[in-house]
Formats: structure tokens, sequence, C-alpha cells
């Protein structure tokens, strides 16, 4: 059983997936981590399969295909209940959370005992935001994250970057009970994990706004709907918040 597992859900990532898993190879050569890779090609119309695959004899690398397009968080679910790391992270195909992070956010999880998730935020104190979205974009990500505090997860102040990192138990507590296919599914599993009795941890990083980016302003609309569906799921159960902690460095 390697020690992580990295998800990489995609969906036409034929441009960006190449660059994002030289990064990775290159950083799990230099720490001499022990990983496996799974790419989870969510119905590309595009050479994303091919690309993947061409790497297989460079990593150590499953590429897992759903056929159709089903929606990102159908396909970080597939990656992280096939992944059998220890430690399992999920983490966009355009590199926005450089690969790099990942020693921060295991430190993190060390500081839980080992057990529960951590999650990137560029909400803390010592993130680095080296470029940022347009400012329609940033409002909407306010008031979203806001909104999820009140509803979901009170105490997380960024739900939202693609780049976190669960003890294999967690995972399975948390997507095996996880429903949403949409953008909203980081704020259902982190609920699931909550209330499965594990603790969350925010970690500040370095991210980069990526201009190819799908997520367009309705996104955020369609997230709100489903984030609601994640408090009427949640709303009989107790939400965990006790010895949570945030982590600064």
């Amino acid at each position: 059983m390697p020690e992580y597992s990295i998800v990489i859900p995609a969906y036409n990532e034929e441009q960006r997936l190449g660059e994002t898993l030289r990064e990775i190879s290159e950083f799990l050569a230099d720490s001499g981590t022990d990983a496996e890779v799974l790419v989870v090609d969510d119905g590309s119309t595009d050479g994303t399969v091919v690309l993947a695959e061409s790497w297989q004899d460079r990593l150590p690398m499953r590429v897992i295909t759903s056929g159709r397009n089903f929606g990102k968080g159908h396909a970080v679910r597939v990656g992280m209940l096939a992944a059998t790391g220890g430690r399992r992270l999920f983490t966009d195909a355009d590199g926005s959370t450089p690969i790099a992070e990942l020693s921060a956010l295991t430190s993190a999880l060390d500081g839980l005992g080992g057990e529960g998730v951590a999650i990137a935020s560029i909400a803390l104190p010592g993130s680095n935001v080296l470029s940022s979205q347009s400012r329609l974009r940033s409002f909407a990500g306010r008031v979203g994250n806001w909104l999820i505090q009140v509803m979901v997860l009170p105490g997380i102040k960024d739900s939202q970057r693609g780049f976190k990192l669960f003890s294999a138990a967690a995972a399975e507590a948390a997507f095996e009970q996880a429903e949403l296919d949409g953008w909203a599914f980081d704020v259902e599993v982190l609920a699931m994990a909550r209330q499965a009795g594990f603790r969350l941890v925010e970690v500040p990083v370095t991210w980069e706004h990526r201009l190819a980016s799908r997520v367009g302003a309705t996104s955020y609309i369609t997230s709100l709907i489903e984030v609601w569906k994640v408090r009427m799921r949640i709303g009989k159960a107790p939400v965990l918040v006790a010895a949570e902690r945030e982590v600064r460095t």
C-alpha cells in the first residue's frame, strides 16, 4: 500500500494535465514520496486519456475512465474510493495549488494525530495568492464562503480550493456517503467527514488563478443550491466543531 494516493479529476485537460503530471513526477522523485497517481477522466472529448496514459511509464499511475461526463464531484469520488494510499489527496488538473504544498498539508494532518482532513486555504494569514480572480468572481466567492460557513461548515473559511488531503479512513467515511457530482461536492465531503467524527484543519497555501478555469458565474448559483441540499442532509445530525483548529505558518 502506498503512503499517498494523488487523485486528479480531468475533463478535457489535454492542454494542462501534462504540466501538472510533470510537476508531480519531479516532486515525488525529489522528495522520495511513496505515492500512486490516479487520473480520473470525466468523459473527455479531447486527448486527455491518451495524454494521461502516456505518463504510465514515468509515474506509478492508473487512468480511470467514466465513459461520459458526470461532473467533477463524481470523478473525485471515484478516484478517492479507488485509491489505496494511507493518505489521499485530490488536486485540480490545472495545478493551481502546487503539489509541493502536500508537505504543509501532511504536517497539518500529523497535527491531528494522522486522522482527519487537511484543507488548502487562501483565507488565512500566510497564504500566497499569485494571481487573483476577477473582482466579480472574488466577491461571489467571499459571499459563497460566508453562506457555506453559516449553513454547513462553521469555522471553515475556505472550503473551495481543489487541494485536500484525507486520511484513508476519513476519505472512505466521507466519499462513501457523498452524492453530489457538481461543484459543491467539496462542501458535502467535508460535512460528511465532520459528521463521522473526523476533524478538519485549514492550511494556508500558495495558489494561482488559472485563466482557463471552468467555474463560471452560473456555477456559483448552482453550487449554492447544492449547498442547501447538503444542509438539508445534515440538518438532523450534529455538526462537529470541537477541537478543530486552524494551522498558521
